[in-house]
Parts: C-alpha cells; structure tokens; sequence
C-alpha cells in the first residue's frame, strides 16, 4: 500500500528539530518506504566510494542525507512561513492540498 504524505516532490520545506533545524530547501525526492525525504543542501553527508564509471576517480563525495518526513513542515507559498497541510475538492471534484494559514491552494514546482 503507498502511503500519502503532506510533503511531495519539489516543494520547498523547512526542517522543524534535529541537527539541521531552520534550514530550508526543496524535496528532491520522497523515500516511501522509509518516510523520509532527501532535501535539497540539507543534511550533507560525506560517502567514501570506490572508483566506479559513474566516479572513475573514486574518494570522498559529499550528498544529501535523508531527513525524516515528521522533522519537515511545508512553506507557505504566500506568507513564505511553514504551514499545515489540509485537502479539499476543487471545483472539477479532484482533490488538491490546502495551506491550512492561508487557505491558499498548493501546487507542486
């Protein structure tokens, strides 16, 4: 079963506690399975890796880590602030995600 989240792809989020928290950045990708989320210059973490065609010189390389998806909070598109997340129908009957301060529909960059 796949789960729905308040957050998706490309939207931009700021992280609510942890090590890493004010920081802000958009969602480069969704880990379903283990509900977190990769940010975008955001928790980087520092991979030793062996030469490989993707890296023929090998060494130390540096990328995002993933950040657990209840730490983030959806930015406001309006008032640039973070923002819960509702759902309501639109007027073709599809349901679209709802800032809960602004009352402002969201859509995803």
């Amino acid at each position: 079963m796949k789960m729905k989240f308040h957050i998706k792809k490309g939207d931009l989020v700021k992280v609510i506690s942890g090590n890493h928290k004010g920081e802000q950045g958009r969602v480069l990708e969704i880990l379903g399975e283990k509900n977190r989320a990769l940010i975008e210059s955001v928790n980087i973490v520092k991979r030793h890796t062996k030469p490989s065609a993707q890296y023929p010189e090998g060494g130390i390389i540096e990328k995002e880590g993933s950040i657990h998806i209840s730490n983030l909070m959806l930015i406001d598109p309006k008032t640039s602030e973070p923002t819960r997340t509702g759902r309501q129908k639109d007027e073709n009957g599809k349901m679209t995600r709802v800032s809960k301060k602004s009352k402002e529909v969201i859509n995803v960059v």
